[in-house]
């Protein structure tokens, strides 16, 4: 049980920056996962109040708000007509629409669960996080830092020619994923990004030109076993680290083909 001596609505990310430097303070989304924990918060910081829970557009990108809902994300027009169905494919199997509806983006990829859909998705679109002290710096870094007290502002996804895939097994559909896959199709070339390995979900490109002549079954196989290779994977109650790599050999071959319209299904 989480219990708050103070609740502070701020009215600044300054004023919620000052607070949260004290490790007895903390931010507070929508409290979806942080209510499940057993600790004692001196002031519990809310951000709601700063216009953080929007998605705006601009010329050459999308600036989404910290304080935005997954379920916000998952349904975003804008969004699908750009990026496709992949972003709402990572996003609809996490628990239901009334948690989606209440967990928010920022504190998805703040606190970098190694489980997260979110998070394997967004690397794969080459997104950037918008810190009020660090600044922009690429998803694909912010991942690899600790843990601190900065306070992430946005993501922001640029406007690219892009098509991406988003695929993961599960034991049962909304449980956290044994494996999580997006491989994208970007202006650079080919990435795969896996995560729930189980350790946080990390970025794979297409370093040896493999897929640079065109998507065949053959080359997709071996680009996936570059990317499995590439990659450590570990054990925990919902599969081995031997069965997680030979998931990642299926499941990016998968989504390559599907990237070239070919959904059959690789074994």
């Amino acid at each position: 049980m989480i219990s708050i001596e103070e609740y502070k609505i701020v009215e600044s990310i300054e004023e919620a920056y000052e607070l949260n430097q004290s490790k007895s303070n903390q931010l507070i989304g929508g409290m979806c996962w942080m209510k499940m924990q057993d600790k004692s918060i001196h002031t519990a910081i809310d951000i709601s109040n700063l216009g953080l829970d929007t998605i705006e557009e601009y010329d050459d990108c999308f600036k989404i708000g910290a304080m935005t809902s997954l379920r916000t994300l998952e349904t975003d027009k804008k969004l699908l007509q750009h990026f496709g169905d992949g972003v709402s494919e990572s996003l609809c199997h996490i628990v239901g629409v009334q948690f989606r509806n209440c967990a928010t983006v920022g504190a998805s990829v703040f606190m970098k669960f190694p489980f997260s859909d979110v998070v394997t998705a967004l690397l794969a679109l080459d997104a950037e996080v918008e810190l009020y002290k660090k600044g922009v710096i690429p998803l694909q870094e912010f991942v690899k830092m600790p843990l601190d007290r900065d306070i992430l502002v946005r993501i922001i996804l640029k406007k690219q020619a892009i098509k991406m895939k988003y695929l993961s097994l599960r034991n049962s559909y909304t449980d956290f994923p044994v494996l999580a896959v997006a491989v994208a199709q970007t202006e650079n070339g080919i990435h795969a990004s896996v995560g729930a390995r189980p350790q946080r979900a990390e970025l794979v490109k297409d370093h040896h030109n493999i897929l640079t002549k065109g998507i065949t079954r053959e080359n997709a196989r071996e680009f996936a076993n570059f990317v499995a290779n590439s990659l450590t994977f570990g054990t925990n109650t919902r599969g081995s680290a031997e069965y997680r790599k030979h998931l990642c050999k299926v499941l990016v071959a998968r989504g390559i083909l599907a990237l070239n319209g070919d959904e059959k299904n690789e074994d």
